[in-house]
């Protein structure tokens, strides 16, 4: 870790520390890798008045564009953080000076080899947005087409890697002292926040997005898609057609109006999850625009899902079940679809969402609060350590910004009719013998295969009982834990023994006519400087080596909420 990283340390500390997280700062050790100089921060009254999720969102917003992204990617996972966070963060805006248009022409040059009076007739001075990542501007081609250009901001991947560095020191740290981080680690989400940051800087994988929308949506005339221009884009240049439109607003809207705008983002929203399996990750009113005709166009495909058919088909079994209030299918779909971080107890997991549904289901399907409902779910998940796929994750988040948005648009659509068809057509290729891709001839193939490897797999164990080779692994994590220790232990104490051989050595060097370089005696000074070493050798493995007991996030999130 160089000089750089370490000031950024400091910094973000005492950023920390301003807004009330100066606790667990100090207790990941963060002074001590710092050099063990605590500073003193004074947090403000009205800091201490705020709420964690509120304090966390001012305290991300402080430390600049690469933590502004991360908390915006957060608010895209339900399955990581508590509901009031989520939220909290959903409103994390980029609050960022536009970059000169000089730099813009710039980069344009850069990523396209040309300068841009040979690639556009115009490009305006003045940003239609500028945000942490990109910059975008209205232009016009020398086509006389009218397009946007959306322009990496300089220099933004070099910092956002820069600052990923320190936030895997950090990670490692934090690790070492926080109590929850046996399903969502520290690293894991880095890992998973470095993957999803470099999709975004990379604007290939947008073009590519949106062909895939522009594609699956050829044939549906209520929605609008952007064009890109291919020869105008690269890894951080995007052009892309400009739409005209404006955004929804349900209080000028005539009621045949707002009931058929409700009904073309709700057929766009089923047909994305249940023919294209491609969805819009983040489709809130911003990224939704209303055309003439009440026509829609969808924008920003930085973030998208993808389901494939089985996950489509797991989708309609869950719905079904909650739907029926079966909380026992309910239960084993998500222990099914989720990577349990150690054996559930699906009995007590059973009960809990009977409880959420005896809640959330009172009597009819329309009186549903889906967002509560959704994330209720996905806590229940994170409490019994199930790890839900991120897919479903985004999905839960593009759920419900389009319920919000269908609420406030019509709150009497009846959203059962138009899924109802689409559930059919599912549960009928999954059991039509007569499609070779349905589920119930994968299901009958897997049993086949089953039953003929049946009898060879149980001869293979008689024999291995017969001779003797049948083995039985077991773990326990107490055990694992003891072995551990006590291999510290031997250790440290191996150490500590090497260190007093070395001082005695030193001092059996220091006697009469030792050899002498000059005035020094080398073999002493060697033995004391080695003896050194191995000292503070253990006293880092003591003091780092899990002395320390772990400090509990779950206070801090449950602090002032």
């Amino acid at each position: 870790m160089n000089l750089q990283d370490l000031n950024r340390i400091r910094q973000i500390a005492l950023i920390a520390a301003r807004h009330g997280f100066g606790e667990v700062t100090e207790r990941a050790g963060v002074w001590r890798l710092l050099g063990g100089r605590k500073e003193k921060v004074e947090v403000s009254d009205e800091a201490r008045r705020e709420s964690t999720a509120r304090r966390f969102r001012l305290f991300l917003a402080e430390l600049g564009p690469t933590f502004i992204k991360l908390g915006q990617v957060l608010s895209t996972r339900a399955d990581l953080l508590p509901a009031e966070f989520v939220d909290e963060l959903a409103t994390l805006q980029d609050n960022v000076e536009a970059i000169p248009l000089e730099d813009v022409h710039a980069q344009i040059r850069d990523a396209l080899g040309k300068e841009v009076q040979e690639l556009f007739a115009q490009v305006d001075p003045e940003p239609l947005a500028a945000a942490s990542i990109a910059q975008v501007h209205r232009a016009v081609t020398l086509d006389g087409e009218e397009v946007v250009i959306k322009v990496q901001r300089p220099g933004i991947a070099q910092r956002i890697d820069a600052d990923l560095g320190v936030l895997r020191s950090l990670a490692r740290l934090l690790e070492a002292v926080v109590e929850e981080t046996g399903i969502y680690t520290p690293s894991g989400i880095v890992d998973e926040f470095d993957r999803a940051i470099h999709e975004e800087l990379d604007f290939i994988n947008e073009a590519t997005n949106i062909r895939a929308f522009l594609e699956n949506h050829k044939d549906r005339p209520y929605l609008k898609i952007p064009r890109v221009h291919a020869a105008l884009s690269s890894r951080t240049v995007l052009t892309m057609e400009f739409i005209r439109g404006e955004k929804i607003n349900p209080a000028a809207l005539a009621e045949p109006d707002r009931k058929q705008i409700a009904q073309h983002i709700l057929e766009a929203s089923f047909r994305q999850l249940f023919d294209d399996g491609l969805f819009h990750g983040d489709p809130h009113p911003g990224n939704v625009l209303l055309m003439e005709g009440n026509r829609l166009a969808l924008l920003d495909f930085g973030v998208v899902g993808r389901l494939t058919r089985p996950m489509q088909e797991t989708l309609v079994m869950l719905c079904l079940a909650v739907a029926l209030k079966d909380s026992d299918s309910v239960a084993r779909i998500l222990y099914r679809v989720g990577v349990p971080d150690a054996r559930a107890n699906l009995m007590g997991f059973r009960n809990d969402i009977e409880s959420i549904l005896g809640q959330h289901l009172p009597t009819t399907l329309g009186q549903v609060d889906a967002r509560t409902l959704l994330r209720d779910l996905l806590d229940l998940a994170v409490k019994y350590r199930i790890r839900i796929p991120k897919e479903y994750a985004l999905l839960s988040r593009a759920s419900i910004s389009t319920e919000g948005m269908l609420r406030g648009l019509y709150p009497e659509l009846n959203i059962l009719e138009v899924a109802l068809p689409y559930a059919k057509e599912l549960m009928a290729g999954r059991y039509d013998p007569t499609q070779l891709q349905g589920g119930l001839m994968r299901t009958l193939l897997r049993f086949q295969s089953m039953a003929q490897d049946l009898p060879t797999q149980l001869s293979q164990i008689l024999l291995d009982l017969e001779t003797g080779k049948f083995s039985v692994t077991v773990r326990a994590e107490q055990f694992d834990k003891l072995n551990e220790n006590l291999r510290s232990v031997a250790v440290i104490a191996f150490l500590g023994l090497c260190a007093c051989g070395f001082i005695v050595g030193a001092f059996i060097a220091f006697a009469p006519r030792p050899p002498m370089y000059g005035n020094t005696p080398v073999l002493g000074i060697v033995g004391i400087a080695l003896a050194a070493a191995l000292f503070g050798a253990v006293l880092t493995w003591y003091l780092f080596g899990g002395r320390f007991g772990k400090v509990s996030v779950t206070r801090f999130l449950k602090k002032r909420r």
